[in-house]
């Protein structure tokens, strides 16, 4: 993972307001795609020099707000003059109710990675790794990475002190006109905040979740590869082809019904779950589910919101692409998101689907429209 993308790091060193900017109109001699539109859709501030290494979490920004709605509160607002005509119902990205024009991140020209192969070979899990510390660390690894790309939008101008997200420019926490996601309050109640708000109290709220010991253990005796007096009892007698104890040990047992394929509550039987042999609590799994899911909602918001300004001007548009594709195919794998909580995405989820970048035996493939997908790269000129 680190050396796959250990070069994104480097692009956001000395990444200011005009370094390396794209300008719209023919970018190198005509042979990459052009901005369709001269104007940002930020407030025209930049950041300042934007320096963070994918090692480092994002900084702890105490005290730990109430915690997110555990439920995706999207609110659909059809009423909107923006919207292209259902007259055709045959299109199937129809459903989506798209803007017009459609955003820029959904011409397959645009939507590139700076690197070439399968990431399911980042997706799997080792086999000597317990799924509840695998899990665990791609929290920590995705978190790292969506960060470096927060900090472009969030960071404030040393110059006039805005950042690029800002309550005027994205009042509300949203992903187009289709979604938008609210905060729950002291009294549990869902509220609209602007998204700079949103994004600062989901990243104190995370933090604080990785940083509490009771739900990511630290301790080495913890692991599953240790001595673990809390976990459960392991003997000859758990696997399926006997050992050196068991009466006639070189005659096979029959083993159970596979659980290739089984399902994480399926894996976990009753009185069991998830990462309970390397000390992770019963709500480790429910909290990394939430974790996952604010998480696609903020990538969700740099997309709709920012993604031409800032990343495609500064030319970070493919390692943006590349982070948010291993994010889907991570969160998909490993049941971290459900397919209906990818919506906000779901169309540049079908274009991925469409193109190959998600592999025909991924999760994330099997959530995809694959009909909107090729209807995306008919209309970019690409089929």
């Amino acid at each position: 993972m680190s050396n796959l993308f250990s070069g994104i790091s480097g692009r956001f060193r000395g990444g200011g307001k005009n370094s390396g900017a794209k300008i719209a109109g023919p970018l190198n001699g005509g042979a990459q795609p052009t901005s369709p539109t001269g104007t940002s859709q930020g407030s025209g501030s930049g950041t300042g020099s934007v320096s963070s290494s994918s090692t480092n979490l994002a900084p702890r920004v105490p005290p730990i707000p109430n915690s997110p709605s555990l439920s995706s509160t999207f609110s659909m607002d059809t009423a909107g003059g923006n919207f292209p005509s259902r007259s055709d119902p045959n299109d199937p990205l129809a459903c989506y109710n798209l803007p017009r024009p459609k955003p820029l991140w959904l011409n397959d020209s645009y939507s590139k990675h700076i690197v070439k192969g399968n990431f399911m070979t980042l997706s799997a899990r080792p086999k000597t790794v317990e799924r509840g510390e695998w899990i665990a660390h791609q929290v920590v690894e995705h978190y790292r990475n969506l960060w470096n790309f927060v900090r472009v939008v969030h960071d404030k101008d040393e110059k006039d002190g805005m950042s690029i997200c800002n309550p005027q420019t994205c009042p509300r926490m949203s992903a187009g006109d289709n979604h938008s996601f609210t905060w729950l309050n002291s009294a549990r109640e869902p509220v609209e905040v602007p998204a700079y708000e949103y994004i600062s109290l989901m990243q104190r709220w995370i933090s604080g979740k990785i940083d509490n010991t009771d739900l990511f253990p630290t301790d080495p005796a913890g692991v599953s590869f240790s001595q673990n007096p809390n976990g459960p009892a392991i003997s000859s007698a758990t696997y399926a082809s006997g050992g050196l104890d068991t009466p006639g040990s070189n005659t096979s047992i029959p083993a159970g019904p596979t659980t290739l394929n089984a399902s994480l509550s399926q894996l976990a039987g009753q009185g069991d779950w998830i990462g309970k042999s390397s000390g992770f609590p019963q709500e480790f799994q429910d909290v990394c589910q939430t974790i996952f899911r604010q998480m696609l909602r903020v990538y969700s918001h740099l997309y709709w919101s920012h993604f031409i300004e800032p990343f495609y001007h500064l030319s970070l548009e493919k390692p943006l692409n590349s982070c948010f594709s291993h994010f889907i195919l991570t969160a998909t794998e490993i049941e971290m998101l459900k397919p209906q909580e990818l919506e906000p995405m779901q169309p540049l989820i079908d274009l991925w689907a469409a193109n190959g970048t998600f592999p025909k035996e991924s999760r994330a493939y099997a959530c995809a429209n694959l009909k909107a997908g090729e209807r995306l790269l008919q209309l970019a000129g690409t089929t």
